[in-house]
C-alpha cells in the first residue's frame, strides 16, 4: 500500500472532526488541505488558533507515523506555532511537513500553513517522540 493510500485509511477521528484530506505523503514530508468551515472559526470568522495547531499536529504525527520501526509509536512532546495570517471562512489552507530532523528517539517536523492562494498562516515546529 502506498504512504498516501495508508494515511488516508487510517481515518483518524479528530482529523475528521477537521475535515483533513491528506494529499501527499512520503518519510520526507506530508501534505493535507482543510477547508475552513464556520465551526472551526473564532470571531470574526476566521480559522481558531486551536485548529490550526490541530491540523499541523496530525500532519507532524503523520508523518512520523511514516518513518517509524515497526511495533512502534509516537506522541507529539512539543510544538510552537508563530501566526501569521487568517484564513477566513470558506478558505481552503494547505499544510506542508518536512523533517527538520528524523531520528531513533525523536523527529521535528516543520508545518507551513498557506491559503490555497499562497498567503502564509502559520508555521509550526513541534517534536514527536518515538515509543
Amino acid at each position: 500500500m502506498d504512504k498516501l493510500q495508508l494515511l488516508n485509511d487510517i481515518k483518524l477521528p479528530f482529523a475528521e472532526v477537521l475535515g483533513l484530506k491528506f494529499t501527499a505523503a512520503s518519510e520526507m514530508g506530508v501534505t493535507a488541505e482543510m477547508v475552513v468551515r464556520p465551526e472551526l472559526c473564532t470571531r470574526p470568522a476566521i480559522l481558531h488558533g486551536g485548529a490550526v495547531m490541530a491540523f499541523a499536529d496530525t500532519l507532524g504525527a503523520a508523518a512520523t507515523v511514516l518513518n517509524l520501526p515497526e511495533g512502534k509509536g509516537t506522541t507529539t512532546i512539543e510544538s510552537k506555532t508563530n501566526f501569521v495570517g487568517p484564513a477566513p471562512v470558506g478558505t481552503t489552507v494547505i499544510g506542508e511537513t518536512t523533517p527538520v530532523h528524523r531520528g531513533r528517539r525523536t523527529m521535528v517536523w516543520t508545518t507551513r500553513i498557506t491559503t490555497a492562494e499562497g498567503k502564509l498562516v502559520a508555521v509550526v515546529t513541534q517534536t514527536q517522540m518515538v515509543l
